[in-house]
């Protein structure tokens, strides 16, 4: 019989028996036809490989990601996607959303038509991330705009719902009828959740809205109330402990998660992998290798009912890896629908896509320049000190705490440039008010200088942290010349710049190019003060509303627990 590509001489990874054995694969039209493990079988075909008994398991499906966060448009980051052995990605693109809405996503998925990579979508549920009162984006997408996103082949879930206090309590919000509309329109769409914190009574009224899926940080008994309830949780890099690991293992929870990557910026992308990165971490822990390259595989493509993958069976998609070492998961070649989309031994220059964003995507940050006035800031000329809430960035977490602090008045003028904090203040962008929220900061960030960046999660208002004025409108005042981006200022002088000129959260660089410059500017954040074991995305959520516990955006600070925007002055 004849077929298209028959491998030869390989280990191959059963996803039902979740053990490998040896045999030939013959591959038609795209598809895995017979998984010989005898080898009696005759096939002819021109393309013949060799797999000199190399292990070949599916191709790694990452459900939970943005495309955004690498700060890459999607053909660089997807061509490097083959290195890393992904073969399928559902990207949420919330953060294009939250600057240009349904265009926005249109435009991701048009700049995408070239790679071979399969993409597929998740209707960003939460744009903006709370509601007007807390924040200002670029566009809303509100119920019928989710419905006709809906429409679209390539979306196949409800993106994560990220206003999750709310949604308990309020079942006339936009996304709460949109669950509904899914539903009985759409029973296949997984509906995915985010929902740091929330335990028992309230965990248990998220999860019955239908909100079944989660994919954020959370302590050991945030875990335990999860598994146990019947969420499917989604375990991200800095999800994973030797406690979470060895009760997964104890209760066999296999079944029940996969592995994401949520964020993966663009010098980790480079340097480190993908998903396989985050596989690759489990099974140093100890996680049984078969098992985690099942939840990197197959337990992701059940969850989001994409029945053609995540094995290699007769009629599924022919998406598979060779790996030379199994235990450090050395990629040899990764195919997509049984072609050949990398080879270690010849890999492939990135070649720049033609496609163009619509102009008005390079011409997104509507400001003008700034001085140092607009960082004074007014309080009771008869009073010494006042009282201050202070956000306090930890390592290890993106989470912060709400801190109560005194601080001195000079002249009417709070003295924060005196004090042991930095000041935070978030500027619209988007053309629709001239709002300025502030706030103080402390903890392990920066300690001097400035940085300001349009890549705020997730309105991606424009940020700036700094310990003196003028470092801050220097800052400031480049990333608006730049259209977008991030900026370093020490001493008055700009000490590194990453240009992002698409919405001003994306770069149209490759991960060699980008990657180095984002390597360069976690190196200048550390010598700034920032200790945090991700100073970049540790700073670019400091302004995202529903990760708690005490946020800032363009409308002032947000207690994230109560929901609301609390004055910077305790009164």
């Amino acid at each position: 019989m004849k077929v298209d590509l028959l491998i030869k001489n390989v280990k191959v990874f059963n996803s039902y028996l979740k053990k490998f054995r040896d045999g030939n694969v013959a591959i038609l039209d795209g598809k895995f036809l017979y998984i010989d493990n005898s080898k009696f079988e005759e096939f002819t075909s021109e393309n013949v490989v060799d797999g000199n008994n190399r292990f070949m398991i599916p191709g790694f499906i990452d459900i939970h990601m943005h495309i955004e966060s690498s700060m890459m448009t999607p053909v660089p980051f997807c061509h490097h996607l083959s290195k890393n052995g992904v073969t399928t990605i559902v990207a949420e693109p919330h953060e294009i959303a939250n600057v240009f809405g349904e265009e926005g996503i249109e435009a991701m998925i048009k700049a995408e038509d070239s790679i071979n990579t399969s993409v597929f979508y998740g209707v960003p549920s939460s744009v903006p991330s709370t509601s007007e009162e807390l924040e200002t984006t670029g566009a809303i997408l509100d119920l019928e705009k989710m419905k006709k996103i809906a429409e679209n082949q390539r979306v196949i879930c409800i993106g994560e719902i990220m206003n999750y206090r709310k949604v308990i309590k309020d079942n006339t919000l936009d996304i709460c009828k949109f669950i509904e509309y899914v539903k009985e329109n759409k029973p296949h769409y997984a509906i995915e959740g985010h929902c740091p914190k929330l335990l028992d009574l309230e965990l248990a009224q998220f999860l019955y809205l239908g909100i079944d899926g989660d994919h954020t940080e959370h302590t050991l008994e945030e875990f335990k109330q999860r598994f146990e309830n019947g969420m499917f949780m989604e375990l991200q890099n800095k999800s994973l402990s030797d406690e979470l690991l060895d009760y997964i293992d104890k209760n066999d929870l296999y079944e029940h998660f996969c592995f994401v990557t949520d964020d993966t910026m663009a010098d980790t992308f480079l340097y480190e992998g993908h998903l396989n990165a985050v596989i690759k971490k489990a099974i140093k822990m100890g996680m049984n290798i078969e098992k985690a390259i099942y939840c990197g595989t197959y337990t992701p493509a059940r969850r989001m009912n994409m029945k053609d993958r995540g094995a290699i069976a007769p009629g599924k998609k022919a998406d598979f890896i060779l790996l030379d070492n199994l235990q450090e998961l050395n990629i040899n070649k990764t195919f997509i629908n049984g072609k050949e989309v990398y080879n270690s031994e010849r890999e492939k220059e990135y070649i720049p896509t033609d496609y163009k964003f619509p102009n008005k995507f390079y011409k997104s940050i509507h400001l003008e320049k700034i001085n140092e006035d607009i960082f004074k800031i007014k309080v009771d000329k008869k009073k010494e000190k006042v009282n201050c809430r202070v956000i306090e960035v930890s390592d290890g977490s993106t989470r912060t705490k709400k801190l109560i602090k005194s601080i001195n008045v000079k002249d009417g003028y709070l003295d924060w440039e005196n004090s042991p904090y930095m000041l935070i203040a978030v500027f619209e962008r988007h053309g629709k008010n001239r709002n300025i929220g502030f706030g103080l900061v402390t903890g392990d960030c920066i300690k001097k200088g400035a940085v300001a960046t349009t890549y705020a999660h997730d309105h991606h208002n424009l940020m700036v942290i700094g310990k003196n004025a003028e470092d801050m409108v220097i800052a400031v005042n480049r990333i608006i010349e730049l259209q977008g981006g991030i900026c370093c200022v020490q001493g008055k002088n700009i000490m590194n710049e990453v240009s992002l000129k698409v919405a001003g959260i994306l770069s149209e660089k490759s991960v060699k190019e980008l990657g180095k410059e984002i390597e360069i500017l976690r190196k200048n954040m550390k010598e700034l003060g920032y200790k945090h074991y991700n100073p970049i995305m540790s700073l670019c959520t400091l302004s995202l509303p529903v990760s708690p516990e005490l946020k800032i955006t363009d409308k002032g600070l947000i207690d994230v627990t109560e929901g609301k925007v609390v004055s910077l002055i305790v009164e």
